[in-house]
């Protein structure tokens, strides 16, 4: 008989939702590395004794070049790739942020309608919010 495997924790992952003019800011990951070319929401992984917030300013100044302000919580879960990693994903809504987000690391950015982002190849894990967006964009697009 063998002995299963243990089962490794899930990466934790955070990732900011980012609005202008009715918009959101996707990006495309570079064609080298894991996943290359579908689109995700700017964010990485957290690392130890990270908070949240903490990993979303250092991820978000890393990749875009911005500094976040102001951010709340989104939506959160764990999805499970087949034949790949086990993520806990959390997405804080980014309400305020200074600078002008630059391509830093992505194949490209985008500022995309809420109602367009079903046209883009997103990773398979954020599809499950891209839904949550588009049933609650009027939260997003007030005035």
């Amino acid at each position: 008989m063998y002995a299963k495997a243990p089962s490794r924790p899930p990466i934790s992952v955070i990732a900011g939702l980012i609005f202008r003019n009715k918009r959101v800011l996707i990006c495309q990951r570079s064609e080298s590395t894991a996943f290359g070319l579908k689109w995700e929401f700017p964010g990485g992984k957290i690392e130890d004794r990270e908070s949240e917030t903490d990993a979303l300013r250092r991820e978000l100044k890393e990749e875009l070049a911005i500094e976040i302000r102001e951010s709340e919580f989104f939506s959160g879960y764990t999805y499970s790739y087949e034949d790949g990693p086990t993520v806990f994903l959390c997405f804080h809504w980014v309400k305020s942020f200074e600078g002008d987000p630059q391509n830093i690391v992505f194949e490209q950015i985008s500022w995309v309608e809420i109602d367009d982002l079903i046209k883009f190849d997103f990773l398979e894990a954020d599809r499950r919010l891209i839904m949550e967006i588009i049933e609650r964009q009027d939260i997003f697009c007030r005035p």
